[in-house]
């Protein structure tokens, strides 16, 4: 096989890595810029596979990547809908409470997502939420109008589309094997040739730390991935739900829990749990490596996260395999839903960052390495805000070759 030299190389062909492209590819157009992926078409690991909500960006830190991104990209994501005729469903989100000490959490939570600036956002009692949500079950509520539902495979097709027409090359079915540095250049090894680049960005999503440790790099971090598993409500199910409704966040917990969430098409999920999957791309119980669950079980910050967050695990594991634990959760919003309403969907793989000491990475990260760029941590929002990261990325992608 010969050898291609290009420019920039993109390794991933998820959300963040299309964006980057697209946005890259526009701001350089005389730049030759190649996208790889290793499968044999794009957006089908984490980016194909999510809840296909766009965040308002309520639940993060004010001044964080996630805050400012999130934001952002959930105006980018719905004009861009609107400029492609793309679906988008704005239904909006209500996050309930019950309980004094939920109510409290509520509030704050109103707090940082004003502080975040995000749009239309207010508390709402019994009575209003009844107009909006008439089946679910709650004393107070924060309201958030701005969230929508999308389909976040379209819009991945969308940046594909941008990027190929503005010049860049996607090649599917090239999976990444392994890199060296040659006279100042990055020689990266593929199932489908070898490359040479001027500046390789890593957006392999759950794969990324190996990638970047085969570049080089040394990541104080550790892709840990967790299978979230969903239930679709039946015909009779679909009719309780108007939106989104989210329970309120228990900072004990390491996720979010269950939740609503309708789809473009008609549907509802019901999830997704959040259970340690034994291989990265383990989309099913049956998925195993006993290589990649080696690599989780040897590494230290994996025992101390699980020993800080022992019985939410277990608790996950109880609610994946008993379905009527599953259902107990879904009533705690929204009583009327019945064992007879839900019937097992589909699941979606988080690559969640870990460090060594066993704290989950809580922010974006992006780590800046000789020749190369790399996104070690981009869970959710990372769809909501893929077009602002992408953009981000090529910023600094174009002032490292400026500067060269």
């Amino acid at each position: 096989m010969t050898t291609i030299d290009t420019e920039v190389l993109i390794i991933g062909g998820g959300l963040v890595g299309l964006a980057t492209a697209m946005h890259l590819q526009k701001m350089r157009p005389r730049s030759t810029i190649t996208l790889i992926e290793k499968g044999g078409k794009i957006s089908d690991q984490q980016s194909g596979h999510n809840s296909n909500v766009l965040h308002a960006g309520i639940y993060y830190e004010p001044g964080s990547l996630k805050a400012k991104f999130c934001v952002e990209g959930n105006r980018a994501i719905a004009a861009l809908c609107e400029k492609f005729n793309l679906p988008i469903r704005r239904c909006g989100k209500v996050i309930v409470a019950n309980t004094e000490e939920e109510i409290d959490r509520l509030e704050r939570l109103h707090d940082r997502g004003t502080d975040n600036g995000v749009p239309g956002l207010r508390m709402i009692g019994l009575r209003e939420l009844r107009e909006i949500e008439p089946h679910v079950d709650a004393t107070r509520a924060l309201y958030a109008p701005n969230s929508a539902v999308v389909d976040f495979r379209k819009i991945a097709a969308v940046f594909a589309a941008v990027f190929e027409n503005s010049g860049g090359k996607l090649m599917l079915n090239t999976e990444f094997l392994s890199a060296a540095m040659l006279e100042g250049r990055s020689r990266v090894f593929t199932s489908n040739g070898d490359f040479t680049a001027k500046l390789v960005i890593n957006c392999a999503g759950l794969q990324s730390d190996l990638v970047a440790r085969a570049m080089g790099a040394n990541p104080d971090i550790r892709i840990i991935p967790f299978r979230g598993e969903y239930y679709m409500l039946g015909e009779r199910g679909r009719q309780l739900v108007n939106g989104l409704v989210y329970p309120t966040p228990n900072p004990a917990l390491p996720f979010l829990d269950v939740h609503l969430t309708p789809q473009v098409d008609g549907s509802v999920e019901a999830g997704p749990n959040a259970v340690l999957a034994t291989m990265r791309e383990g989309y099913t119980r049956r998925d195993f490596s006993a290589r990649e669950f080696g690599q989780t079980l040897s590494y230290p910050g994996f025992w101390l996260l699980a020993g800080r967050h022992l019985r939410a695990g277990i608790s996950e594991i109880n609610r994946s395999l008993r379905k009527s634990v599953f259902l107990k959760s879904l009533q705690e919003l929204v009583p009327d839903i019945t064992a007879d309403d839900i019937e097992p969907g589909g699941a979606g793989v988080r690559a969640q960052a870990v460090d060594r000491r066993g704290n989950m990475v809580d922010d974006f990260y992006i780590e800046e390495a000789p020749g190369a760029i790399h996104v070690l941590n981009a869970p959710s929002p990372a769809a909501t805000s893929s077009f602002m990261i992408g953009k981000y990325i090529a910023h600094q992608a174009d002032v490292r070759m400026n500067a060269d």
